[in-house]
């Protein structure tokens, strides 16, 4: 795809936003392939989301990513959506297309499995049962994800037991709801547990859990890059456990965007995660 007649414009939407380390890492694919354009931060408050989704196309935009608290609500707001996002039941990307018409998609669920696998090479998702605390967004794209690789059993816990259970309802198959305060419990023979709540990140008070019921052999991951080990990281490892921060999520995540944003797939190095950790 030729770009040369023109500067590419791509960004994340998000409130707050400022913390994010896209701008980085996508403007150093930009760099890597030689090409004229800025990937910039855009700090949109929830109730202007559908004027700055629709004023992508006049400024020239070709996309955006979409991030807390956006994922839900933009769904309402593009025009299409595909099979993917429809099913995790949350968007993640949002694709300009040349009539101006915005299409929604969802990556976190390709981030996620690929960057697991990636750090964990041996990991399998139907090694054990799986907690999933948190159900929102990202908990969806990673639940699905998780369904797809054939887990037999997956535990959804929320503070909000009805927003666990609707995952639960629409999803099916190896996923049930539990209440939060079977939460310590619910650890109990786990071979994962994934944090997608926000607490732990920087601002935000530590996920309230205990691993004591966490077997050693359980792989404790979380979605939250900033700080690259949260409190809940820190814990499972100090205890012995694999740990894997949601570092490689962000940056694997940002391969089928540049795809459907600008046709080409770029490549997530140990050069470009090893300059984006240096900033957090």
């Amino acid at each position: 795809m030729a770009h040369s007649d023109r500067f590419l414009l791509a960004g994340v939407m998000g409130w707050p936003v400022m913390h994010s380390r896209s701008p980085m890492m996508h403007n150093y694919w930009f760099k890597k392939h030689g090409l004229a354009g800025s990937y910039v931060p855009l700090a949109i408050r929830p109730e202007r989301l559908a004027a700055a989704l629709h004023g992508l196309h006049p400024l020239g935009f070709a996309g955006v990513n979409v991030t807390i608290p956006h994922k839900l609500e933009a769904m309402k707001i593009v025009h299409e959506v595909d099979a993917l996002a429809k099913s995790i039941g949350a968007i993640s990307c949002v694709i300009v297309r040349s009539d101006g018409s915005l299409a929604g998609t969802n990556n976190d669920c390709y981030g996620f499995i690929h960057a697991v696998k990636q750090e964990q090479p041996g990991w399998r998702a139907d090694a054990g049962p799986i907690v999933v605390i948190g159900a929102g967004g990202g908990s969806r794209a990673v639940c699905y994800g998780l369904a797809q690789e054939s887990a037999r059993e997956i535990r959804v816990v929320n503070r909000t037991l009805a927003r666990a259970k609707g995952i639960a309802q629409e999803f099916g198959g190896p996923i049930r709801a539990l209440p939060w305060e079977q939460r310590h419990e619910a650890l109990e023979g786990a071979a994962m547990v994934v944090n997608t709540t926000s607490c732990g990140m920087v601002g935000q008070p530590a996920l309230d859990i205990k691993l004591d019921k966490l077997p050693k052999s359980a792989l404790a991951t979380d979605i939250i890059y900033i700080p690259l080990e949260t409190p809940f990281l820190a814990a499972a490892r100090g205890r012995g456990n694999r740990t894997v921060n949601g570092l490689g999520m962000l940056l694997n995540q940002g391969r089928p965007a540049w795809k459907a944003w600008f046709g080409i797939e770029p490549e997530v190095t140990a050069e470009l995660r090893a300059m984006v950790e240096r900033t957090i």
